[in-house]
């Protein structure tokens, strides 16, 4: 199993921090190595970075993110200048966390926006917590992945730069320890999952364009 860069320091820092302990041979030793031990497994679990295979149909657009879907609905979205499909997705700590492309296509603009961090189940956490925003194009269609921060998660991180080809299933970024990743589509794709359904970044599809 690959391990996300990002989680590389977390990892080190609490192995090591491991060992120290454990060499005290005192039970606070002990105890404080056993603690250091159980996070860093939870480090390696978290910061996976399993390998995906997605469909490359240009008419596809697959799941940006791990998770369950929280809602499918319709708002105004001032990066692709209209009405727009949205579908969210909550990623808890226990899901991949790396982002993946949803479509094959140019990176037209990138939008870091600071802000509050909210549960990412709070509905308000959509439009007031911390984001960044990448808008995704082709001659097909225009998509929208906000990478939203949560209550834990603190810090987010894209590897994508402005002007960018992209390929399906391409990396974006990553989101530390529990977050949200909305996706914004246009209105004429057909949204082929449901509020409850589990998607598997890079690999579900989440929507169909009818063209």
């Amino acid at each position: 199993m690959r391990i996300a860069s990002e989680g590389y320091p977390f990892i080190a820092g609490l192995g090591t921090a491991a060992v120290v302990f454990f060499a005290t041979r005192h039970p606070a030793g002990y105890a404080a190595g056993g603690v250091s031990l159980v996070l860093t497994m939870f480090c390696l679990f978290f910061f996976r970075d399993p390998e995906r295979h997605p469909v490359q149909d240009p008419r596809a657009v697959i799941a940006p993110g791990d998770g369950r879907i929280m809602e499918v609905t319709e708002e105004t979205h001032p990066m692709t200048g209209g009405r727009v499909k949205v579908v969210r997705i909550f990623l808890s700590i226990f899901d991949v966390h790396v982002q993946h492309s949803p479509i094959a296509g140019k990176v037209a603009r990138i939008e870091y926006k600071k802000g509050r961090f909210l549960d990412a189940r709070d509905p308000r956490a959509a439009h007031e917590n911390e984001s960044n925003s990448i808008l995704i194009e082709n001659e097909r269609m225009k998509v929208v992945v906000k990478q939203i921060a949560g209550l834990i998660a603190r810090r987010i991180v894209c590897h994508v730069r402005l002007g960018q080809e992209l390929r399906t299933g391409q990396k974006l970024g990553l989101i530390r320890f529990g977050s949200q990743v909305d996706v914004y589509l246009p209105m004429d794709m057909e949204v082929c999952v449901a509020p409850g359904e589990r998607v598997v970044s890079g690999v579900s599809l989440l929507a169909m364009s009818k063209k």
